[in-house]
């Protein structure tokens, strides 16, 4: 094995398929970081961008409560997508937040070999396990900063998922290198639900999916950029065949309509300039934060990847999980890692915030460091 070669889990010749995740572990979320005295803590746990919904959403949204007496009506919301990324109306389906998508291909699409791409975000295996699917295993290495090679994926995998940029590693993977895991008789999921915090939402795979072969599904979320995770509004872009196949899966009327008033807004080209001048603090505030933690590398602090692109990071330290308790003595929140397939408790994510946030985490950082006990 190279030093790149990933470990892959179940697929034949390749290696056992490990032990069982269990639901528990796969379901861990940055949420339960923050729940109980989470009022009392700073959250660098949940990847939402502070000081969201803006105010003209939500007067948006509290002006939909008017219809609530009217079935929801989705097609102005798809419309709206559609034109939003040069689609047809057809290549779209409207979600109950991109976890209902994950759960919805689990059930709609057959795959005799389902393979999951980690470290990732868990919804996307934990449903294909729920769904009675047998899931193979990619995980990446630290020693090569996770990044994917194509030729990483068993030639045999006919349902791939794989995130861009990648939760929790904030690696963002070339478009033309996941362009090349298409392929006819295997449908090619890509995660991008951080990917409107990449200014230019450079290395989507949207521009390129009436092109490539197979089947190709692009998902995509509301909850970060907007602040949205309540309301639950995401949406799937795909080939007609594939959004009709998935929403014969749906209930009726599945997305409510303050989510659809959701995503027409955010459709709008207003909406997007702002989403882009978010995504250009995103990378500004996260250089400074890197900055910050390069004063740490002598106590033993490491990054994930040398290049993240999304709007939080993946720090390393050999005693993460004591330093993490600190942290939550010293008023923050950062998200575990061990949870993720592929990481262990030597690691912690942290969401990208305002220069004065990532200043005071710095120093507690330090704080925390500093007062581990020596040789332990």
């Amino acid at each position: 094995m190279s030093a790149c070669e990933p470990t892959v889990h179940g697929a034949p010749g390749r290696a056992d398929a490990g032990p069982a995740p269990s639901a528990t572990t796969l379901r861990h979320h940055g949420d339960a970081e923050v729940r109980g005295d989470g009022a009392a803590l700073r959250d660098l746990a949940v990847n939402v961008r502070t000081g969201t919904p803006p105010a003209w959403l939500k007067e948006r949204l509290a002006a939909s409560l008017g219809s609530l007496a009217a079935y929801p009506d989705s097609g102005p919301a798809r419309r709206a997508v559609a034109a939003r990324h040069g689609l047809a109306e057809e290549q779209v389906l409207l979600t109950a937040g991109a976890a209902e998508a994950f759960v919805l291909l689990a059930r709609a699409l057959t795959a005799r070999h389902p393979t999951v791409v980690h470290p990732q975000f868990t919804e996307p295996e934990a449903a294909l396990r729920d769904a009675g699917h047998q899931v193979r295993r990619v995980l990446l290495r630290p020693e090569c900063a996770f990044r994917l090679r194509p030729e990483d994926v068993p030639e045999e995998a006919d349902l791939v998922v794989v995130g861009n940029p990648t939760n929790p590693t904030s690696v963002l993977h070339p478009a033309a290198d996941l362009a090349r895991l298409a392929r006819l008789g295997r449908t090619l999921v890509v995660d991008e639900a951080f990917v409107d915090a990449v200014p230019g939402e450079r290395e989507s795979l949207v521009p390129l999916l009436d092109g490539l072969p197979g089947r190709t599904v692009v998902l995509r979320s509301l909850t970060k950029t907007w602040g949205l995770a309540g309301l639950r509004v995401g949406y799937v872009l795909s080939d007609p065949d594939t959004v009709r196949t998935l929403a014969r899966h749906q209930p009726l009327w599945p997305v409510s309509a303050p989510a659809l008033t959701a995503a027409q807004a955010c459709s709008a080209p207003e909406a997007l300039a702002e989403a882009e001048a978010a995504a250009h603090r995103f990378a500004r505030d996260r250089a400074h934060l890197r900055e910050r933690l390069a004063g740490l590398r002598s106590a033993g602090v490491r990054e994930a990847t040398p290049d993240p692109r999304g709007p939080f990071l993946l720090v390393g330290h050999p005693r993460a999980l004591t330093v993490r308790a600190r942290l939550r003595e010293l008023g923050f929140a950062v998200r575990r890692g061990d949870t993720f397939p592929g990481l262990g408790t030597e690691w912690f994510r942290m969401a990208v915030r305002d220069r004065e946030t990532s200043d005071g985490f710095a120093a507690a950082l330090g704080t925390a460091l500093e007062s581990l006990p020596a040789g332990r």
